[in-house]
């Protein structure tokens, strides 16, 4: 059996992240992905503001500058009597007033490649998590199921769940979720953008149908908004009906739509709202998506997945270097990202029961509330950008992960995590004795 401080299940954003943060902690940390890479299109491919900022903390600003990425300054909706912006980002403060939208497996990969350098850092790709390993009712381990199909254990410290709201393993720790209801379902697929066409984010809702359009350069990433359960209804008109649904909405893209040539190319996503009553369990936590999915609205799912693992990076790094680790530490992680959690969970739902309600009503005679106030108050709209691109409890990169930027913005760079006086940096520069 191998053994390790941490084994973190699952290769997105927050298990990625979680891994670099406590492998530049001098944390032994085995991140799995059950994947052979991380190309899985229509994966949330926003990096928001605070994650921008803590980038550039550790170091990683320049690589990600070298990342093909797209900025966006604001939303709009586009209404029957007009454009309403919805959210100006550029009211916002610190360096960076935008969102980028980036292909999530470029991200990953550059946060991979940070990872790689730290010594004590493991990924390993096509290695799928099966089960729990329990002495007692502490969590001890994991089973996995390795690329040749064998059945082996990672004995560690801590396993932390960061595999997605379809995580199998949280029911497997004993840990119940609540559920709450969603009106809407989500259509993603891809039309080709030209030079000439709108700009950043923008919704268009009319007539109880409702699409989002992500500017992504050359291609719009398409979100069409769907009542819940009418995928199979949708999908049985067939295809030409489909792309008339489309052109109602938006009469410019007549000339594009044919470029959707089977329903296939339709990416259903079932939108869930849920959170676990407890994340935690002896020997076992549960951060991002496998803690709290979120609806789609507004983007924020990564962004909280990140924030969470920038709490638990900076409570849990020093008790698994020190092998104390408590059951307490765990239960802090929650504690401090609960309130944004809780409250972002309660705006989307009221979002759901006012906004998206409205937007989707066939018989709504005139634009959402939220929309006729932003377009009457417009100092208002830097409320949403706050609450989108930076959240209500933003986290910073603790100090033991802390790196100044690569020399030329060179990602392969190894002068920011080069020992100092012989001895990995560790907390503030301290390495924890190991136990």
């Amino acid at each position: 059996m191998r053994a390790t401080d941490c084994v973190v299940i699952g290769g997105g954003p927050a298990g990625m992240m979680l891994g670099l943060l406590l492998a530049r902690a001098g944390v032994e940390v085995t991140v799995l992905e059950k994947h052979g890479d991380f190309l899985r299109d229509f994966r949330g491919d926003t990096v928001h503001a605070s994650t921008l900022q803590l980038l550039d903390e550790l170091g990683l600003g320049p690589a990600f500058d070298a990342v093909p990425h797209r900025l966006v300054e604001h939303f709009q909706i586009l209404t029957d009597s007009g454009p309403v912006v919805t959210a100006d980002l550029r009211r916002l403060p610190g360096p960076h007033k935008h969102i980028a939208f980036v292909p999530q497996w470029d991200f990953l990969d550059m946060l991979a490649a940070a990872a790689s350098r730290e010594p004590t850092f493991e990924l390993r790709m096509r290695t799928e998590a099966i089960g729990l390993v329990r002495r007692g009712r502490r969590v001890t381990g994991v089973r996995v199921r390795e690329p040749d199909g064998r059945v082996r254990e990672i004995a560690a410290g801590l396993v932390v769940g960061c595999d997605g709201r379809d995580s199998r393993l949280r029911e497997a720790a004993g840990l119940r979720a609540r559920s709450f209801g969603v009106p809407l379902d989500v259509l993603w697929f891809r039309l080709p953008r030209r030079p000439d066409d709108i700009e950043g984010t923008t919704g268009r809702f009319s007539q109880g149908h409702a699409m989002v359009l992500i500017d992504r350069g050359d291609y719009f990433q398409c979100a069409f908004l769907i009542r819940k359960g009418e995928h199979h209804r949708v999908l049985a008109e067939g295809l030409p009906a489909f792309r008339q649904r489309v052109t109602d909405l938006l009469p410019w893209l007549a000339d594009r739509v044919d470029s959707l040539t089977s329903l296939d190319e339709l990416r259903l996503l079932s939108v869930r709202l849920d959170r676990l009553r407890t994340w935690e369990a002896p020997g076992v936590l549960f951060i991002g998506d496998a803690a709290h999915a979120m609806s789609p609205v507004g983007g924020v799912g990564i962004n909280l997945a990140i924030q969470d693992a920038v709490a638990a990076a900076r409570y849990l790094a020093a008790p698994l270097l020190t092998g104390r680790l408590r059951t307490a530490d765990l239960r802090r992680v929650r504690r401090r990202r609960w309130l944004p959690t809780v409250a972002t969970q309660g705006l989307q739902r009221r979002l759901h029961a006012g906004f998206l309600r409205d937007a989707l009503d066939r018989d709504a005679p005139t634009p959402p509330l939220l929309v006729r106030t932003l377009r009457r108050f417009p100092w208002l709209r830097v409320v949403p950008a706050y609450l989108v691109a930076v959240g209500l409890v933003p986290e910073h990169a603790p100090p033991f992960a802390r790196r100044p930027p690569a020399r030329g913005g060179d990602p392969a760079d190894r002068t920011a995590t080069r020992p100092v006086n012989g001895r990995r940096p560790g907390w503030s520069g301290f390495r924890f004795p190991r136990r």
